[in-house]
């Protein structure tokens, strides 16, 4: 997909906020998760911080980034197709660039690569916010079921 041919949203930020906490509760309805945007090329998630985030080392735990990594994906293939429930994700392949702050929030800027009929494919890039470097960069497939 190229940086300048976005693709034709279907579903407003507000619309995949509803949805997430309609189909998946006990995660997204935790809280703490925020979708700033959702362009059809893309979106941006924010992690507002919280303590049960840190791992040992008092840093961001890996779970807390994947996990966030893959919401982002999610949405802005969700964006894009609609309301899918069983999209799911197929590889996810994270690289772990420098520890995330502590005490901030963490951002999922998403970009999708490639979206056909049957899989998408995108990147996220993961930032502490405040910060210009990235935390992680991630790599994700995601399947489409069948119409």
């Amino acid at each position: 997909m190229s940086k300048n041919a976005p693709t034709q949203v279907v579903m407003t930020t507000e619309e995949l906020d509803r949805f997430l906490h309609r189909e998946f509760p006990e995660f997204y309805g935790v809280g703490g998760l925020v979708i700033e945007r959702a362009d059809g090329m893309g979106c941006r998630l924010r992690q507002i911080y919280h303590p049960r985030m840190l791992r040992p080392g008092r840093t961001i735990s890996g779970p807390t980034l994947m996990a966030l990594a893959d919401v982002a994906m999610y949405v802005a293939v969700l964006a894009v197709i609609g309301p899918v429930g069983l999209a799911v994700t197929t590889n996810l392949n994270i690289n772990f660039l420098r520890k995330a702050a502590e005490g901030r929030d963490v951002l999922a800027d998403a970009r999708l690569l490639k979206l056909g009929k049957r899989l998408a494919v995108g990147e996220v890039t993961l930032l502490s916010d405040g910060d210009d470097e990235p935390a992680a960069h991630v790599t994700l497939t995601y399947s489409i079921p069948p119409a």
